[in-house]
């Protein structure tokens, strides 16, 4: 990981402010007039955006790679994208030290030459700005960044600039280990647009937190940033309404009422991107997260009739914008549509819609494409509780707990449970999935293994023993084989490896992320919640794979998968990862994989699997890839060796990103002599 040979991939959205437009900037007013309300906005990621890949160089070059490889149906689109990447927006070249072409940027890491281009505009200024911001405090080389695609249409109110300055940062970040979390990497990138002509806002650099949606609060220089729970999908389309609008004259006549009112417009406009714009954004947090579309599209048409009658009156030339309204008071629009409103500035730039479902979605953009002659896009937002499956690898004869093996299943050794009953400890685990609100297990196991598994869990005690039986304990066997009636099977028949057993689930998993656990780890919760509920709640937030993880002495991590990276929260509860090692040694771990656990980072802390994951299809989709990489190994005779799960892993990091939790409790391991010794000794207590 620490190779300067490695190569990353990258991709960051663009941004869509959902609601709180300009209070980024009017919230940053506090600093001089405390009586001002703090901003509030919703912003989230987009499905579309920059790719690209990096690695360590000595100068810092930006190279675009648009112009290969198109398809056909990216040809227009990338001609658009490179009449921005090049041409008028390139810079001049005049410095000899600095080369800048229709398709490559290269300077010397000289945060002063560097901060000379950024200051020229231009698409390159803001990779420039963020490089010399990057040399001028952390002094390392350079690195090289390959554009490869960008679905992300420009100057659209979606803050493509953001996108590509966040992109420059998080390059630098991986590729040197500087330990920045997602809003260090935001501020960075903030700090580095400002560098250039650009004037961003506070909320443009949201599009680091992913295609999530994210609450802001803007407090003078302040910022905070909450990820959301999405209740229940939202179907937004927005489109470039193909018209014009000056968003630096907005903007300085918005401004001109901050930060003192001076009149009638001032005061309005204060209220509606104050206290008037913060009673919006917490009901609209709370209709995001409890699913309410009907309600959530009514408050986007009460906040744009808020926005026309109190802030459009202090730019009246460029807000009055006749195109966004015609859209807005469509009668076709708004039969297929629970809300509509401007984007941005406001102004004849973007308009967004909310569809009522997934076909009118696709009515929508049909409509606007055909009738309205805009480019639209589309962009879902799922909810995180779709994590409805859990799936458990159980194959294996368990030689390390021979020869009680021979007539158990490892998965069936007892384990004293809180309750005072002795039970298997699979059992232990379902029913923790039982009570988390999983709806369907997948057990993976040996084909001669299925009917172990349905004799105790779905087929009745004869009756001779179930009348035996105290009500208590006849009402926990029905419990049983309510459980047994969630579980499904699928069969690993070739022991390839961990990953390759996971692979067997990908059909029942189907594209949905899935609750992923081992089969000889049990959990014991410090709270009321138990461990795997806290686990989905992170994935809720972050929508994207979480490990859960747990700190282990730096004398162990050489019998572990051990993950690190940057802390995404005060509570380090939460981390950004970009490294996953397995089995390091210790002076490895203490050079590369350490966390910092105080403010001088002179103590470190080290983080093995806790034993959930969840994983989503990417996942499965890497599994298969190496599925067919080993096939294709034992097909040509070299050794084939084996689907390592943690290698899937690390694969989908480096493309989308995970992260990893720590979770308020303690993992019990069965699954080996000492392990179990201790787990009996100490789980029921």
């Amino acid at each position: 990981m620490a190779g300067e040979n490695r190569k990353i991939k990258l991709f960051v959205p663009g941004r869509l402010c959902l609601f709180g437009e300009h209070s980024d900037w009017a919230g940053g007013y506090r600093t001089t007039n405390a009586e001002l309300e703090p901003g509030h906005a919703i912003v989230t990621g987009l499905e579309q955006g920059i790719y690209a890949t990096a690695y360590r160089s000595k100068d810092f070059r930006v190279i675009n790679r648009l112009g290969e490889n198109n398809t056909a149906g990216q040809v227009e689109a990338n001609s658009q994208r490179e009449t921005y990447i090049s041409g008028e927006n390139a810079g001049t070249g005049a410095d000899p030290d600095k080369t800048m072409v229709a398709d490559e940027f290269s300077c010397p890491m000289d945060f002063k030459k560097l901060r000379e281009t950024a200051k020229e505009g231009g698409y390159f200024s803001y990779v420039a700005g963020v490089a010399s911001y990057i040399d001028e405090w952390y002094r390392v080389d350079g690195v090289t960044i390959e554009i490869t695609d960008m679905t992300l249409p420009m100057k659209s109110g979606l803050s493509s600039s953001a996108a590509i300055c966040v992109l420059v940062a998080r390059a630098f970040n991986e590729l040197y280990d500087l330990q920045l979390n997602t809003l260090g990497i935001m501020n960075i990138a903030y700090l580095g647009e400002q560098r250039t002509p650009s004037r961003c806002g506070r909320l443009d650099q949201a599009c680091a937190f992913g295609v999530r949606p994210v609450n802001m609060t803007f407090d003078g220089n302040e910022i905070l940033v909450d990820r959301m729970v999405v209740g229940a999908p939202l179907y937004y389309v927005f489109a470039d309404l193909m018209a014009h609008k000056d968003t630096v004259r907005i903007l300085s006549d918005l401004n001109s009422g901050f930060p003192f009112a001076r009149s009638d417009e001032d005061k309005a406009i204060q209220e509606a991107l104050g206290v008037e714009n913060t009673e919006i954004n917490k009901r609209a947090v709370e209709y995001i997260a409890s699913g309410d579309t009907k309600a959530l599209g009514a408050l986007m048409v009460e906040a744009q009739e808020l926005f026309d009658r109190k802030v459009a009156p202090k730019s009246p030339d460029e807000l009055a914008s006749p195109v966004l309204h015609a859209a807005l008071s469509d009668p076709e629009i708004i039969k297929l549509t629970y809300g509509r409103k401007g984007v941005g500035s406001q102004g004849d730039g973007t308009v967004q819609f909310l569809a009522k479902d997934e076909e009118t979605q696709k009515q929508l953009m049909a409509y606007l494409k055909d009738v309205k002659g805009m480019n639209c896009y589309k962009l879902t937002l799922q909810p995180g509780s779709l994590v409805k499956k859990a799936v458990i690898p159980l194959a294996g004869f368990g030689t390390r707990l021979y020869p009680e093996t021979r007539g158990v299943k490892k998965a069936f050794l007892p384990v004293p449970d809180r309750d005072g009953l002795l039970k298997p400890s699979i059992l232990i685990l379902l029913e923790e999935l039982d009570e988390i609100g999983i709806e369907s297990i997948c057990l993976v196991v040996g084909k001669d293994e299925e009917q172990y598994y349905r004799d105790f869990f779905q087929n009745p005690l004869p009756m001779q023993h179930y009348e035996k039986l105290p009500k208590k304990a006849q009402a926990y066997d029905d419990k049983i084989r309510r459980i047994g009636a969630k579980i499904t099977f699928a069969y690993q028949e070739e022991m390839l490896g961990f990953g390759h057993a996971v692979y067997q689930t990908a059909g029942f998993a189907s594209g949905e992320p899935v609750l992923m656990l081992l089969g000889d780890t049990i959990y014991k919760s410090n709270t009321a919640e138990p461990c795997t509920k806290q686990l989905l709640h992170q994935f809720d937030l972050l929508g994207q794979s979480v490990v859960s993880v747990h700190r282990i002495p730096l004398s162990e991590v050489n019998s572990y998968g051990i993950f690190a990276g940057s802390w995404e929260d005060n509570e380090k509860t939460v981390i950004d990862l970009d490294r996953i090692f397995e089995k390091p040694t210790e002076v490895y771990a203490s050079d590369y994989l350490g966390m910092p656990m105080d403010n001088n980072g002179e103590e470190s802390g080290y983080y093995a699997a806790f034993g959930a994951y969840v994983i989503t299809p990417e996942v499965y989709d890497e599994l298969g890839e190496m599925v067919k990489e080993y096939e294709a190994r034992r097909a040509d005779g070299s050794v084939a060796g084996e689907v390592e799960f943690t290698e899937a892993l690390r694969r989908v990091m480096e493309k989308q990103g995970m992260y990893a939790f720590v979770p308020q409790g303690e993992s019990f391991d069965t699954g080996n002599v000492a392990a179990y010794m201790d787990t009996i000794a100490r789980y029921g207590r």
